[in-house]
This record gives structure tokens, sequence and C-alpha cells, in this order.
């Protein structure tokens, strides 16, 4: 007895070693770098595709990277969750130096598509990516990066280096993974099938799904569905004061918005307005940029969504007491 319970005491030393070891990898090797991939391509800034990335970058990415002159150089990200680290978004400014000037639009492609920058750095989850938008919407990206608004123009001011903690260094070793290029062309759906746009536009494009699911750490983004609590809400965001506030069950149940009607929730995209009179908290925002037809759509989708049953005031009012 006293031979198998040494043996099994070694056993669980190895064990403990290896894990610490582990650890200690993930701490000092930090987020982990990837080959960068070569993709030789030239995007043709139209005035349509400028237009459309103008608008795509409204929603998802002036309010992370712009200062308070509303140019693009980085700031802290004040909604991430503390749990994930100090995150700052970059410089992605014309600067060829601090921001994007000197990338080609190969280059930019393949960080919106994988994760990866050129340098080979793999940004995790906080930064958006796109696996899954049209290859006409990651062109239009571009062109809008490329083009003279006021949001990219060269710019030497940058946020200070972002600082991940442990948790982010470990998920992006063993469940964050940057994603492949995509082998065939992806087109947008068509728009007359509204069940299918709004879904483009709600996990693909504009992707409300990280948020309005349970937790980051549990999305799924090559297959949204398969994200824990899928639209079910409950993800524990921070707002302007950095206190917690759990995001709002947008599914089908009357939780969620089984209440609304389409009106009363395109009132709440384009406005903020609650069927109740209140606004809505940050990070949310309203979306006025959004047209009639786009919210109409995401509203369709949204009630082909599996049900949750997921009551954020009875959450919220809970963690108060």
């Amino acid at each position: 007895m006293k031979k198998l319970l040494k043996i099994l005491g070694v056993i669980i030393g190895l064990a403990v070693l290896v894990i610490l070891g582990f650890m200690a990898y993930i701490g000092i090797s930090g987020i982990p770098k990837y080959e960068p991939g070569k993709l030789e391509m030239k995007v043709e800034a139209t005035p349509e595709r400028i237009a459309r990335g103008q608008k795509i970058a409204s929603v998802m990415c002036i309010e992370c990277h712009a200062n308070e002159n509303g140019i693009l150089t980085g700031k802290l990200l004040i909604d991430v969750p503390l749990e994930f680290g100090a995150i700052y978004s970059r410089n992605i400014t014309h600067d060829p130096e601090i921001g994007i000037g000197s990338w080609t639009d190969g280059e930019l492609y393949y960080l919106l598509r994988t994760g990866i920058r050129k340098d080979g750095q793999y940004i995790p989850p906080y930064m958006v990516k796109y696996p899954l938008a049209s290859d006409e919407d990651v062109k239009s990206i571009i062109a809008w990066l490329r083009s003279d608004a006021h949001g990219v123009q060269a710019s030497q001011e940058e946020a200070p280096p972002a600082e991940p903690s442990f948790l982010t260094k470990f998920l992006t070793h063993v469940a964050f993974k940057p994603f492949a290029l995509p082998t065939q062309e992806i087109k947008m759906p068509d728009t007359s099938d509204k069940v299918a746009f709004g879904r483009y536009l709600s996990t693909a494009l504009f992707q409300c799904y990280p948020c309005h699911s349970a937790d980051f750490k549990t999305m799924n983004e090559l297959e949204p569905e398969k994200s824990v609590g899928y639209f079910g809400g409950g993800n524990p965001l921070l707002n302007k004061e950095r206190k917690v506030i759990h995001s709002a069950n947008i599914t089908p149940d009357e939780s969620g918005i089984g209440a609304y009607s389409e009106e009363e929730f395109l009132t709440v995209l384009k406005t903020g307005k609650k069927r109740d009179g209140s606004q809505v908290r940050y990070p949310m925002i309203p979306y006025a940029v959004l047209t009639d037809e786009e919210i109409r759509a995401i509203y369709a989708y949204l009630q082909t969504v599996p049900k949750i049953k997921n009551d954020i005031k009875a959450l919220a009012a809970a963690n108060l007491e």
C-alpha cells in the first residue's frame, strides 16, 4: 500500500509540474504568433465601396478605435471585461509607422479574415474579425480605410500596448485560434430573403451574437449558432463606469423580445429607446445608420432563433443583493 501511495504521489507531483510548466510557458510566451499569410490583392476604392465601408466601420470600428477627436488612433476599450486584461485598440490611420499606412491591401484583407497581423501576431477575440462576411464587404472596409475620411487621416498618436490577462493568453493557446482564409468566394445572401439576410447581418457582419450570448469565452465565431446561450443574453459587460451589466436577451422568448413588435424593435435599434420608454445601456448604442430594411431583416431572423428563458432584470437584481 505504501508503495502504491508513493507511486500515486509521484504521478500527482509530475502532473502538477507539467501544469505549472504549461502555465509558466503561457505567461512568458504571451499571445501566440503565426506565419503571416501572403496575399496579393489590390482593392478598387469605388465610391460605392467607400460608402459601404463607412457604414460598416461606423458600427464595427469607429466606436473602438476613435479618440476624442474622431481619429482612429486607438484607445482603452472600457467595455472589455476586466478578466481579459487592460485592452487598448490600435492606431489604424494612414500613418506608415504607427498606423496601417504601409500595409498592403492583401495584408489588411488577411488580418480581417484570419486575425493575423502582417508581423504574425495574432489578435485575440476582442478585435472583430470577418471569417463569414462577404468578400465585397471586407473589401469595402479596406476601401474606406484607404479613403480620405476624417477618421483615418495619418496620426502618430497611439494608445499604450494592450496588457492581456493570463486568461486571455491561455484562451489563445487552447481555444481561440486564427481563422483559415476562405478558399471560395463568400457572397452576401439575397436581401429579399429577410431571414437569411438578417442572419448575415447579425452574425457575419455586425456580429450581435457575441455580446448577446452567454459569454465571450464560449462564443463560436465560425458556427455562431453553437455559441452557448445563443442570443439569450446575460454576458457580463462593462458600462462607461466599468461596472458590470448583462447583455439583453433578444430571443423571441417572453423574457427576451417576444413582446416586441417589428416597429418597436426598429425603434430600439434606431433610437435606443425601449418599449417601456427607457434607453438602452452602454455598451449598446443606437444604430441610426442601419436602414429600416436591415433592421426588419434582423428582427425576422431573431424570430427564428430558439427561445431562451433568461430574465436579465432578475439577474441584475440578484447581483445587487
